[in-house]
């Protein structure tokens, strides 16, 4: 019993040390420079150059068409963003953070006396079991946990996001 409790004590470290919010695995491939999401066609592709890596299928806000203009809206943003934050914690599974809104959308949004919102990643579904045909978002980015796992490993803070329509 003593063997099995240090045994278990030693692993411990080992086991944690590559635990990020369920993400267990270290990506060694080629560098993701760029995601492309296309709304129309509900795809993801993770690219390194002009080669895609990985495609993958999405949800998006609940009214999709069109870019995101206020809060509330259910749209997906369009245009070129950057990942700029990440967080192990979310409340669906695991999430990439985009720089939305930008100076220009903040301004629109303002000139028309509303929020521009904001808030927007791509992130997992979390604790539901979700369709995969069905946008719910509230303008995120929505895939399975399994393969936010491996996108929140794949693609760094920095990353180039084109989303078009």
């Amino acid at each position: 019993m003593a063997i099995s409790r240090r045994l278990l004590l030693a692993m411990l470290p080992a086991a944690l040390a590559g635990c990020v919010g369920g993400a267990t695995t270290r990506y060694s491939g080629p560098t993701v420079t760029k995601v492309e999401v296309h709304k129309g066609r509900r795809k993801m592709y993770l690219l390194s150059g002009r080669d895609v890596l990985r495609a993958y299928d999405i949800q998006l806000g609940f009214t999709a068409a069109g870019p995101k203009q206020f809060e509330g809206d259910g749209k997906t943003p369009e245009g070129r963003f950057i990942i700029d934050r990440r967080n192990p914690n979310s409340a669906f599974y695991l999430s990439l953070g985009i720089n939305y809104p930008r100076p220009h959308e903040v301004a629109f949004a303002q000139s028309q006396g509303r929020d521009p919102g904001g808030d927007i990643f791509i992130h997992g579904w979390g604790n539901k079991r979700r369709p995969r045909s069905a946008d719910w978002t509230a303008g995120c980015i929505a895939v399975t946990n399994a393969e936010m796992r491996e996108i929140y490993m794949m693609v760094q803070d920095g990353t180039i996001i084109d989303i078009v329509a």
